[in-house]
């Protein structure tokens, strides 16, 4: 293995837990990802001996939180390679980035007669903010469709682009795991004079990231999936573009003055973050960096590339045509994720006979419908692996898997 996962593992309070007697075995990082010690140490002694709200006061504490506040926005932007840091707005999370972008450029934009461009493996995160902008603006929505092996299909990539407005896609889907060639698309949707907006939730925490290679619009991201808290997500977008747009949300923060008249808009980012700040969340958000920086971004994706082609190889070898694993079996292309479908088991009832054995997956639609009808299924179950994660885990996921096989031939 290319990391010390046995240190790594230590680093994590959770997974010295045991339920029932058994060790856990968490394959859920697509959904939420753990929490290291040094996470939970920041936010804790934050709280307990720093806390303070930004940007309102003049006191040592309230000076103290604002730095720490604004340290954890320049760390964000250090990690994705941002120009600057003001161009990294805090949100509450990953979804309300994209409404944001949907919202204030999106209604500046767009209107009757014009139209943008998703893909079929957007999920509903990336899809349900335009549907409604749609609804309201009457422009159109158009498809990138899949190839049988889960990539995207660009053979009419030109003539979906042309005379779009924006181009907005996943860097990596939830279900199919399938890494998509960003650069490519940006420069795809620039050629025909689109903006480019990218969907980062499943590939930030997993690989480096860097926006000014992409030359990307837009970037949506989340806290809580890598090994960040919950209630703290991020939007960079290009200075100019987030100059001009107007305000997301209304109060206190993103004014710069108010009259009775009207108002006017505080500097970038504030001019998005109305409100009290998620300052503890961002404490825990820079630990998290520091965190994922000390790793090495590369190092991760190597080992979650490793334990995908350990994961094939092995789900494969063990069950044959009892298991359909959605996507590219390519590991180059595709992250440590995978969908499945086991014998004619429901993907519910997969994971209740899992968890008996301490097996965490999720079963579900995981907010992408329109993916799933292309699927042909209501539901998968989902496997996916982080950082932290082993071979030894990869073997338990089948151990239990061939526990429900038995228990449904009973």
């Amino acid at each position: 293995m290319t990391l010390d996962i046995d240190r790594i593992r230590a680093d994590f309070p959770i997974l010295a837990d045991t339920i029932n007697g058994k060790p856990l075995v968490y394959l859920d990082s697509a959904n939420s990802s753990h929490k290291p010690q040094v996470v939970i140490d920041a936010m804790s002694t934050f709280m307990a001996h720093q806390y303070s709200p930004t940007n309102r006061s003049a006191y040592f504490l309230a000076a103290q939180a604002t730095e720490m506040y604004e340290g954890a926005r320049a760390k964000v932007a250090r990690f994705i390679n941002a120009r600057h840091a003001h161009e990294v707005v805090f949100t509450k999370n990953a979804t309300e980035s994209l409404n944001l972008v949907a919202r204030a450029w999106g209604a500046a934009h767009l209107s009757h007669g014009d139209a943008i461009v998703l893909t079929h493996m957007e999920h509903h995160a990336n899809i349900v903010p335009w549907q409604m902008l749609a609804a309201e603006k009457g422009f159109t929505i158009r498809w990138v469709p899949l190839t049988s092996d889960g990539l995207l299909d660009l053979t009419d990539i030109d003539a979906l682009l042309t005379g779009a407005k924006a181009f907005s896609f996943t860097s990596m889907s939830n279900v199919l795991g399938t890494i998509n060639p960003v650069k490519e698309l940006v420069s795809l949707a620039h050629r025909h004079g689109s903006i480019a907006i990218v969907d980062g939730c499943q590939s930030v925490p997993h690989m480096p990231t860097d926006v000014q290679d992409w030359d990307a619009d837009f970037l949506a991201f989340s806290s809580h999936k890598m090994l960040g808290p919950t209630g703290i997500g991020m939007l960079w977008g290009k200075e100019s573009l987030l100059d001009a747009m107007p305000p997301f949300l209304g109060g206190g923060n993103m004014i710069a003055d108010v009259t009775l008249d009207g108002f006017s808009c505080a500097e970038l980012p504030a001019k998005f973050e109305a409100g009290t700040q998620p300052i503890v969340e961002a404490v825990g958000l820079s630990a998290a960096v520091d965190y994922l920086n000390s790793i090495g971004m590369h190092n991760v994706r190597q080992h979650e590339m490793e334990i995908s082609r350990y994961a094939l190889d092995t789900l494969t070898q063990r069950f044959g045509d009892d298991i359909v694993i959605h996507g590219s079996k390519n590991v180059e292309v595709r992250g440590a994720t995978f969908s499945f479908a086991f014998r004619d088991v429901h993907p519910h009832d997969i994971s209740q006979v899992l968890d008996q054995n301490n097996v965490c997956v999720r079963a579900g639609h995981h907010c992408a419908k329109p993916l799933m009808r292309l699927l042909g299924a209501h539901a998968t179950a989902r496997a996916s692996f982080y950082l932290y994660n082993t071979t030894d885990e990869v073997d338990a996921l089948c151990d239990a898997l061939t526990e429900t096989g038995e228990f449904f031939t009973l």
